[in-house]
């Protein structure tokens, strides 16, 4: 089974990381971490560094033939993504499992949701 591992935004991550010896030490413990899924198998891509803030990013926007680009930053951080993995566990038991390892990726709280991936099988 395939998920997609969601970090979602924070108001801390919509301002930018600092380099601060707390960002790093928070840093250093999700590349061990990153390392242990590789090990396991289980990571297959993903954004291991996170997203910079969405002051930096950009939406188009469709209407049928219409595109409109709408400049950031994008309202409601909670709402956002600040990082993903792509993972392939046997079930969602064992991506929460993954997922409750994971040290904290932000300077305070925050979630991580996972979303399971559409397989061909799905559609037959």
């Amino acid at each position: 089974m395939r998920v997609m591992v969601l970090v979602k935004a924070t108001e801390d991550s919509e301002k930018g990381f600092v380099n601060t010896a707390e960002t790093k030490e928070m840093m250093e413990a999700m590349g061990r971490f990153n390392d242990e899924l590789v090990k396991a198998g289980i990571l297959k891509d993903g954004n291991c560094d996170g997203l910079t803030p969405s002051s930096k990013g950009k939406r188009v926007a469709f209407d049928g033939s219409d595109r409109t680009v709408i400049d950031g930053p994008f309202p409601h951080p909670r709402e956002l993504v600040a990082g993903f993995w792509l993972w392939e566990v046997k079930d969602m038991d064992e991506a929460v499992a993954w997922v409750k390892r994971c040290p904290n990726p932000m300077p305070g709280p925050s979630e991580i949701e996972i979303r399971p991936l559409y397989e061909m099988s799905d559609f037959e």
